[in-house]
């Protein structure tokens, strides 16, 4: 099994199909004094992600704060024990919140796995939220299309900009939430971004800016086809 490593500067992989366990989503940390997670994997790997984040040299007892992307199960298995043993707050979109507090439409009963609902502190309501950690400015995105309550995280360090952009190369389909037409709104937004590296939800780091436009307008281009717009 792969080992996490540090992205760039203060940030980190801590978890995926190949670092943590074979359903996890990427697992991204940023440590700003504080530790923020972006996600939490599918529930069966929390001790592993903590082995994973000593590992990199930091101290669990830091995260401050999960940001979930969207409520499916890979994306969220594991909020409720980073909350009951750290004090994570939980930060999601309102339209996805439901779902992350009752475990119906999160997709564990097709991962076989059990889902215990977790309580959402902060729930995001804006098209463009700002959230302040440790003195660093996140901007959160509604990106509709994945599900409901979609969300992508940017923020700039060290002269980049980095996009927590989740799963850019969805599922669409209706049976997880998604919708095409607004999908297609969505990835436009996040290429306009121009960011220099892409942390994608399940198929890691895309870098330089011409990579990470490449990645996404590649599946804007697919959605396009698929639903014949324009």
């Amino acid at each position: 099994m792969s080992k996490p490593f540090r992205i760039y500067q203060d940030i980190y992989i801590i978890g995926s199909s190949e670092i943590s366990h074979p359903y996890d989503c990427c697992v991204y940390l940023v440590d700003v004094g504080e530790l923020i997670l972006i996600d939490s994997g599918a529930g069966e790997s929390f001790d592993r992600l903590v082995d994973n984040i000593l590992t990199s040299g930091l101290a669990p007892e830091k995260i401050s704060t999960v940001v979930v992307t969207h409520c499916h199960i890979d994306h969220i298995g594991s909020l409720a024990e980073f909350k009951q043993k750290y004090g994570a707050k939980i930060i999601a979109h309102e339209l996805d919140a439901k779902s992350i507090e009752t475990g119906k439409g999160t997709g564990a009963e097709l991962y076989g796995v059990s889902y215990e609902p977790c309580q959402v502190d902060i729930k995001l309501r804006e098209a463009e939220q700002k959230l302040i950690f440790g003195g660093q400015e996140f901007i959160t995105l509604h990106i509709p299309g994945h599900t409901r309550g979609s969300i992508a995280i940017y923020t700039d360090m060290g002269g980049k900009r980095i996009l927590f952009g989740q799963d850019i190369h969805g599922p669409y389909e209706a049976m997880w939430g998604g919708e095409p037409e607004k999908a297609i709104i969505s990835l436009q937004k996040l290429i306009d971004l121009k960011a220099d590296i892409l942390c994608e939800g399940h198929f890691g780091i895309y870098q330089p800016a011409s990579e990470v436009k490449d990645y996404i307008e590649g599946h804007l281009r697919q959605l396009q086809r698929t639903a014949k717009v324009d």
